[in-house]
């Protein structure tokens, strides 16, 4: 497994993945469970961790502010995708000439 962006949070991060990692392969995979609530509180453990050191190193403004800079493309790119005018239109004009009586 790789090594957290914090040597710090090390530990954690190995626990966490050596959590999901069974997680995934023996009940995600096989179908019986699809929310990894077994894992939460060491995720949980590991994102504190982690924002201490992010905090630490003066990193938290900077994805504060890249997150503020890209605000626009959040809201556009996880809006639900809805047809465009002209897929639309397309649309229309296939049902118009194939469409079942």
């Amino acid at each position: 497994m790789s090594a957290s962006l914090a040597p710090e949070c090390n530990e954690v991060k190995e626990r966490y993945d050596t959590c999901f990692l069974k997680w995934y392969s023996e009940k995600y995979l096989r179908g019986a469970e699809k929310d990894n609530k077994e894992c939460a509180d060491l995720f949980n453990e590991y994102q504190k961790c982690l924002g201490v050191a992010l905090k630490s190193r003066g990193i938290d403004k900077l994805l504060d502010e890249a997150r503020e800079d890209n605000k626009d493309n959040d809201v556009r790119l996880t809006a639900p995708k809805s047809k465009s005018t002209n897929q639309a239109a397309e649309d229309a004009c296939v049902c118009i000439n194939s469409c079942p009586e």
